[in-house]
């Protein structure tokens, strides 16, 4: 987790040496020096922190040197934010203004008296010497440094597993139904060797069931060779071979010997022509490359011969060519079944009466378990030797902070951990800043990675989006994550949870046991939170007393990366200028509150939907003559221009601000928006210069009822890939909208037709985009029989069968505007003749 704060410091240092010192240089004598000689010292010590992280799990002196280190980093970085804040700050001063600031506190940025520059130089000194004790102090642990590429090096913690299973301790209906579901398959004959796939994540069961599935009589019958291997990681191909040879017999393999070749070779002749289950449990491999000389030679078997996989990653199962069909992923015990398992393993022979008086507490400890087995173990067995008042106190606690139990429910844990990267690390262990059983929405959560520094810097094209994107499908696949909610096209992942166990472990991962955290103003919890995640839900009521500072931004606060306010904007947030993330959604906003935000220079993210009275005061019940009660115009009026300021921002959210009548121009001018949400304002127009967001990829006006046009210059929004307008008045789309080669979403439910709207070839120019629409109301228009004519020839020629067909539901409107002299009985032919051009789904 370091090595991803330490990189992007590093990254930042780089950018600072080559962009800000060259023009500035003169003016801060020996910064320029002292920024290098950090980078060269950070830079060595990345070297060690893949030892470190790893040790750093289970050893506590480890553990606190590499938070000495994140504070050190999370320190330098808040000081590069001040340069830059202050570059910011003097650009968008007037010429001839004074060297200062009312709004900002002189212990963030000394303008008065010293310059920014002589105090950030200061700083960096102070950091400086933090990092020295720290490269000091790394000596002590005499870490291994990692060379430039190697596999995975085993770790203690992995245990090597034997098809030996105790069914005193296999509880559960769905694991026995699996087993089955797998033996019923393992006994189909079939031609090339099939692979089948054991899935989820750590303590579930997957080696359980696999014990299961080998030791059942009717495998016993069916297979003429039946082998378990271990293989963990590093994926060793001849040792895997070597371990199937010995455990055949028929062949010997010359001591020591390295040779890949003939060890195969040996391997094809032992199992040659006959028919084998092999299990392969704990595979971790994703290298197709060692995964395929194996698979060649296990392909000589008899027909019917099966290999039954364990692993802990979606991506290894398709990697050895699992079928969906063949993956079968472990689910979760209920709690009675966790009971169970718990009390036959903490109170094995005792007597029915005996289990009673701990059972109170034994469900609840149960419940703690979340459905993994292994964990309903392992507590159980801390529970064996404990009488009543011992699980009182095991179900109080959290079981990161029962040490035996961490011991040995966490390595399991540990090896999908180890086996992220280190930005992966960080973006896992902050999922737990978020509420056990939260569902955890992914756009919200890329975002807060994003804001954290933890997606690296962005190179355009929406890379940062996209590589946490990537991230949450990586947790996914090794089941870090669960009860999974894709978008209807399956692509993407939308919502989330995070399994109760795994997010202890999470908890655990970030858990400082510093005792030094105090603040005279702050309670220690809210100051430890912010130190451990840089994110704090900001929940405070006004204070009735002036005296009372519970409300006020405190300094042990300002590293704040990630903040959400759920009832009113404290006093003094406008020294957080390091927030990149900022949630006001759903409280009441000043015009004062909203200019105070756009001087928080570094937002990416700014979401400020229904931003207007949510809480009803309980004191409103004393208007008991009270006969209407109007709170629909309730949310923003208007934006200020000064949202200019916030050109890092990449996601805009003014939803339900049904009182927002336009936009100022500036908001045109934030060239890194991706995202711009507009539901259910009351838009009257969109500005002419919204063709600037050249890097914009969705766009939601829909539900602006009065919006009657879009812009021609939406055209230019070339990056374009979301486009939601139902629910508008829009008449006519630009016809170059079909041009724009990455729109792939186009929400509209009503679509004008006629000389003064669109023409029905458009919808096969933008039919691509019309995949999530269900539904859609088509309203033509005509004002004589000749437009009528019209109307009829463009539907043949538009050829919009393959358009319509995907719909679920078509309504045609006619809107005849002639008068009863021009009415004719030919008309309705005509609709038919218009309707039969456009060739609907025959349902």
């Amino acid at each position: 987790m370091a090595d991803a704060i330490v990189s992007e410091v590093v990254g930042r240092i780089a950018t600072m040496l080559e962009d800000k010192i060259r023009y500035e240089v003169n003016l801060v004598r020996g910064v320029k020096d002292e920024l290098r000689y950090l980078s060269e010292k950070l830079n060595t010590i990345r070297q060690v922190l893949d030892d470190a992280e790893k040790r750093g799990v289970k050893d506590e002196s480890v553990k606190r040197w590499l938070k000495k280190l994140e504070a050190m980093a999370y320190e330098m970085e808040d000081i590069l934010d001040e340069w830059n804040y202050y570059s910011l700050l003097k650009d968008k001063m007037e010429p001839k203004q004074k060297i200062g600031c009312s709004f900002i506190r002189s212990s963030c940025l000394c303008f008065k008296k010293v310059s920014v520059h002589r105090d950030i130089a200061k700083k960096i000194e102070n950091v400086k010497a933090m990092l020295e004790q720290i490269y000091e102090e790394r000596k002590e642990f005499d870490f291994v440094i990692a060379p430039p590429t190697t596999d995975p090096v085993p770790t203690p913690w992995r245990v090597q597993s034997t098809p030996l299973v105790d069914l005193t301790k296999v509880h559960g209906v769905d694991i026995h139904n699996k087993k089955e579901d797998i033996v019923s398959k393992l006994m189909l004959n079939g031609g090339h060797t099939q692979v089948l796939s054991i899935v989820g994540t750590g303590g579930l069961g997957k080696t359980t069931l696999a014990k299961l599935v080998y030791n059942d009589e009717r495998v016993k019958d069916c297979f003429e060779l039946r082998i378990w291997i271990c293989v963990s990681d590093p994926f060793d191909v001849a040792g895997i071979a070597i371990g199937i040879v010995n455990k055949v017999g028929i062949e010997e393999i010359p001591p020591n010997s390295n040779q890949l070749a003939l060890v195969l070779e040996k391997l094809e002749a032992s199992i040659s022509g006959k028919k084998f289950l092999l299990v392969l449990d704990d595979v971790w491999t994703e290298d197709n490359t060692k995964w395929e000389p194996l698979k060649i030679s296990l392909q000589c078997g008899a027909a019917g011969s099966k290999i039954l996989v364990t692993t802990r990653k979606e991506t290894v199962a398709k990697m050895v060519r699992t079928l969906n069909d063949d993956m079968y992923h472990p689910n979760k015990l209920s709690e009675e079944e966790c009971w169970s398992l718990l009390c036959d393993t903490s109170l094995p022979g005792k007597s029915d009466e005996e289990c009673g008086k701990f059972e109170v507490f034994g469900k609840k400890i149960a419940r703690k378990c979340n459905g993994l087995p292994l964990a309903a173990i392992v507590l159980g067995t801390l529970l064996q030797f404990k009488d009543l008042e011992g699980w009182k106190h095991v179900e109080k606690s959290e079981i990161w902070e029962l040490e035996n139990a961490k011991v040995e429910l966490f390595p399991h844990l540990v090896l999908s951990y180890n086996d992220l990267s280190p930005a992966l690390k960080c973006c896992f262990s902050y999922c737990a800043v978020y509420p056990k059983d939260h569902t955890i929405h992914a756009e919200t959560l890329i975002g807060e990675w994003m804001a954290q520094g933890y997606l690296g810097s962005d190179s355009g094209n929406s890379a940062l989006e996209l590589k946490g994107r990537e991230n949450l499908r990586n947790l996914a696949m090794r089941c870090l994550i669960q009860d999974i909610e894709k978008s209807k096209s399956g692509e993407q992942i939308e919502r989330c949870k995070m399994h109760d166990i795994v997010h202890d472990f999470a908890m655990f991962l970030r858990k400082n046991d510093d005792k030094e955290r105090s603040c005279q103003a702050c309670d220690s919890s809210l100051v430890s939170h912010v130190q451990e995640y840089r994110s704090l839900p900001w929940d405070y009521e006004p204070p009735v007393d002036e005296r009372d500072r519970s409300f006020q931004v405190c300094n042990c606060i300002k590293s704040l990366r990630v903040m959400s306010i759920y009832r009113c904007i404290p006093v003094g947030i406008e020294m957080l200028i390091h927030l990149r993330c900022l949630d006001c959604s759903d409280i009441a906003l000043s015009k004062d509150d909203l200019e105070i935000i756009c001087r928080l220079y570094f937002l990416q993210t700014l979401l400020l939907s229904r931003c207007g009275l949510t809480v009803i005061p309980r004191e409103i019940g004393n208007l008991n003559q009270l006969r209407r009660l109007d709170l629909s115009r309730c949310g923003l009026t208007v934006i200020p221009r000064e949202i200019g300021n916030l050109n890092q921002l990449r996601r805009l959210d003014l939803r339900w601000n049904r009182e927002l009548k336009e936009l100022p121009g500036s908001v045109c001018s934030l060239i890194e928006l991706r995202s711009l949400s507009l539901e259910w304002c009351s838009l009257e127009v969109i500005p002419q210069e919204i063709g600037n967001l050249v890097k914009l990829r969705e766009l939601d006006l829909s539900w602006n009822t009065k919006l009657k046009e879009l812009p021609e210059s939406i055209c230019s929004l070339v990056e374009l890939q979301i486009l939601k307008i139902e629910g508008t008045d829009i008449n006519c789309l630009p016809k170059a909208l079909g041009d724009l080669s990455n729109l792939c979403t186009l929400q509209l439910r009503e679509f004008k037709v006629g000389s003064e709207y669109n023409k029905l070839g458009f919808l096969k120019t933008v039919y691509h985009c019309l995949t999530e629409s269900e539904s859609l109301n088509l309203e033509i228009y005509w004002s004589s029989m000749s437009e009528m004519e019209e109307l009829v020839e463009d539907a043949r020629q538009a050829d919009l069968q393959s358009v319509l067909q995907k719909l679920e539901s078509l309504r045609i409107y006619f809107r005849g505007r002639m008068n009863e002299m021009e009415q004719s009985s030919t008309s309705s032919s005509m609709w038919m003749e218009v309707a039969e051009a456009l060739v609907p789904h025959h349902c």
